[in-house]
């Protein structure tokens, strides 16, 4: 996985509460076990009508909105627990998830996959999502060491399990991270009295 520390990005809004997994990747789209290409349909049915024409005024297709951070609506990524939603919002390009509660299981997957989902407060996250509407322009800074997103003159602390926060700064898996330790594993091992009772 690429290496997360501190990101500068600009954002999508997506003031839309409850949005579940299979809104975000429709159930028709999982046949694939390869993560590349799902971010092609992302949010499919709110993109795309049955024409398969885009739908102007859904935030992905707005020119005016762009970024690698999407800010939602409280409640993101409930539903099932298809690790694809994750795969299809990375492939897209987005690198942080900002809303006021995630799913647990979501949560878990997107920290899995390199995309680090932030937990803010409702009034924080109102704020933001009206920043960005009125200046689409506008930066966010997430720090991931210091544990803060700040935009204009706005800063929150978020909160994040510290093993996950060790694999994201180094941009490890679960099996690199095994790896990064084989050395004081192998010394561990080695200095290791066994005793065999009979």
């Amino acid at each position: 996985m690429e290496k997360f520390t501190l990101l500068r990005s600009k954002a999508v809004p997506l003031p839309i509460e409850n949005v579940d997994t299979d809104q975000i990747i429709p159930a028709r789209f999982l046949k694939a076990t390869n993560k590349i290409g799902f971010g092609n349909n992302l949010f499919r049915d709110w993109r795309y009508n049955d024409k398969n024409e885009e739908i102007s005024d859904f935030v992905l297709n707005d020119p005016k909105y762009s970024g690698s951070v999407l800010v939602a609506g409280d409640n993101f990524g409930c539903g099932s627990s298809r690790e694809h939603a994750a795969w299809a919002l990375t492939d897209y390009g987005f690198k942080v998830i900002v809303s006021s509660y995630f799913a647990d299981i979501f949560k878990g997957n997107a920290l899995n996959n390199g995309l680090l989902p932030i937990q803010v407060s409702p009034e924080f996250l109102k704020e933001m999502l009206g920043a960005i509407q009125s200046n689409p322009d506008m930066e966010i800074t997430v720090d991931l060491e210091a544990q803060t997103i700040a935009f204009n003159d706005s800063k929150e602390s978020f909160d994040i399990d510290s093993y996950k926060k060790i694999c994201l700064l180094n941009g490890y898996d679960d099996i690199d991270f095994l790896v990064s330790k084989k050395a004081e594993i192998e010394q561990f091992e080695k200095n290791r009295t066994l005793t065999y009772e009979f």
